[in-house]
């Protein structure tokens, strides 16, 4: 059956209706908000705090290639062996963009026998919390144009507006719009342009928020722009934080499904790893710890991205550290990174794979820096060789390194077994958890400790926009919060063609974004799109339905 698409694999599971799910994940009935048979959202205020709280285990990776590593599938087929390991686990993933799931990169429910169902749900709309993200988002642009057009008592300087409407879909025709032509009852003309729905604030602060009272408060906060006095304006002087966290009192519930193996996951919130942070909900992974002893959780991209502000940005607004860490590694991955091209990586390459592991070497320092000891899931794939293999195995046995081969995506959580229980050792040895910079540190000092310390760069040049940025920052009292790092997720460096681990570059930060609704500031390095296009074949062209609503080509 290895043959099979994911979608293939996925319809033919029997899946088991939610409220068995649920009932197996210790959540009370009234908490239940059944979305159909097999879907549902969760009250979390129904949930009972026992005081014990699950540990957390951060699936994160090598930097990732065109190729693809398996992250969520590994993330997946982890929690299933923990599962059969009779453990009492729940996997907490984040939901798939459509924009992605149009273009090239695919959706975000796991590969093969290691997958959340149901998969084309899941990817689909899934229960409607990004149009609702996307709606609240627009409602405030809305809100904002309109304030202007009756009179503007606000002074709000419509040069200097930060907030930019959002859509759920590559389409880099929209990066940049004029708004408000066609005469004076049409509005004040201004230039506006769109992100794509996972790079807007209001994401960021679903995913962060710990309550609904804590989301309207962050909302609250959100800078829109600036007084022709280059005074900040919030959405707390538009007084229309309460309209739009009711747009969103259901979004902020998290998400059940089921994994095809039958372990419950929490789906939910889904920031873009390379613009905002990257990581599911603080509410669904909170709710899964007060379920379960074990929660498995991933973070996006390579570990200088996701693990990175899931630790500095994410563990610490919730309160709580991670009790073990994934790497996720692919030969295939590793030989891209030795110089090999996506063409040629089926062919054995062993002196490929001797260049590319520094990539994975400098992965493995970064979570030490953390005082936490991963462990790599060798996620294997089929053209794997022996001999690549064999190497991998060696080097981790040579340098102290913990590694799993994984084998999720043919043989579901049987195929992650050993990581499992490698995991488990883990997780009862005493960790030195510490993050890499105290908050009172200068904005500028942050960047440069993790451009220094987790990229490998030698210095960090500011642009004169963002020298300019950081005065203005400072004057406004925003010094004191996390960086958000705004960068390619190919390379460590700012440019996406320097593979492997490069070192003694320069990273360049562009401009800077206040995200005082969700608490950090983003530095924008290289060429990254807060609304990217297209690719000249989108996976679009391989979609369709059937005649009685069966999705095709959904991977």
């Amino acid at each position: 059956m290895a043959h099979l698409s994911d979608l293939e694999i996925a319809n033919q599971s029997k899946l088991k209706p939610i409220n068995d799910i649920a009932r197996t994940a210790g959540i009370p009935e009234s908490a239940l908000e059944p979305y159909g048979h097999y879907k549902a959202k969760i009250d979390i205020n129904q949930v009972k705090d026992n005081g014990d709280k699950g540990k957390v285990v951060l699936v994160t990776a090598m930097s990732p290639t065109p190729a693809g590593e398996g992250k969520s599938t590994v993330t997946v087929g982890l929690s299933d062996a923990l599962h059969a390991l009779k453990k009492n686990v729940m996997v907490a993933l984040r939901e798939p963009a459509l924009g992605p799931t149009f273009g090239i990169k695919g959706g975000a429910t796991g590969g093969g026998f290691a997958q959340v169902l149901p998969m084309e749900d899941i990817n689909l709309h899934f229960n409607g919390d990004f149009h609702a993200i996307t709606t609240a988002n627009n409602a405030l642009s809305a809100f904002i144009d309109n304030h202007i057009h009756q009179g503007n008592t606000l002074g709000i300087d419509q040069r200097r507006i930060e907030w930019k409407r959002v859509l759920d879909m590559n389409d880099r025709a929209l990066r940049n719009v004029v708004v408000g032509l066609g005469g004076p009852t049409q509005g004040i003309p201004r230039e506006d342009g769109f992100n794509i729905t996972v790079a807007s604030e209001i994401m960021a602060i679903l995913c962060l928020a710990t309550s609904l009272k804590d989301l309207k408060e962050k909302i609250s906060r959100i800078t829109i722009g600036y007084t022709r006095e280059r005074k900040p304006v919030t959405v707390a002087d538009l007084e229309v934080q309460g309209a739009l966290a009711m747009i969103l009192k259901d979004a902020i519930k998290p998400n059940l499904v089921q994994t095809i193996e039958g372990t419950p996951a929490l789906v939910h919130g889904g920031p873009f790893a390379n613009i905002a942070h990257g990581c599911n909900s603080v509410l669904a992974t909170e709710t899964a710890r007060k379920l379960a002893d074990i929660v498995v959780t991933e973070a996006g991209f390579g570990s200088d991205l996701g693990a990175e502000k899931f630790i500095n940005i994410k563990a610490r607004e919730a309160g709580f550290e991670p009790s073990a860490v994934v790497v996720v590694a692919t030969i295939r991955a590793l030989k891209m990174h030795g110089g090999v091209s996506k063409e040629e990586l089926k062919e054995e390459n062993v002196e490929a794979l001797k260049k590319g592991i520094v990539n994975l070497e400098r992965h493995v320092d970064n979570v030490r820096k953390y005082g936490l000891e991963p462990v790599i899931a060798l996620n294997a794939f089929v053209h794997d060789t022996e001999a690549e293999t064999e190497f991998v195995k060696q080097w981790a046995k040579d340098n102290g390194v913990r590694l799993a081969l994984t084998e999720v995506w043919e043989k579901g959580g049987e195929g992650g077994i050993d990581l499992a229980n490698q995991v488990l050792e883990i997780i009862d040895e005493p960790q030195s958890f510490n993050h890499l910079y105290d908050l009172e540190l200068p904005i500028e000092d942050k960047i440069e400790k993790i451009v220094t310390e987790i990229y490998g760069g030698k210095k960090v040049t500011f642009s004169s926009k963002a020298q300019k940025q950081l005065q203005r920052f400072k004057e406004n009292g925003w010094d004191n919060y996390p960086v958000c790092m705004a960068k390619t997720q190919y390379s460590f460096s700012d440019d996406a063609s320097l593979l492997g681990a490069p070192e003694d570059f320069e990273i360049t930060v562009r401009e800077l974004e206040a995200k005082t609704g969700a608490g950090f500031i983003v530095a924008l390095t290289g060429a990254v799109m807060t609304m990217p296009g297209l690719p000249k074949k989108p996976a679009a062209l391989n979609m369709d339905v059937t005649d009685d609503g069966q999705a095709i080509g959904l991977f």
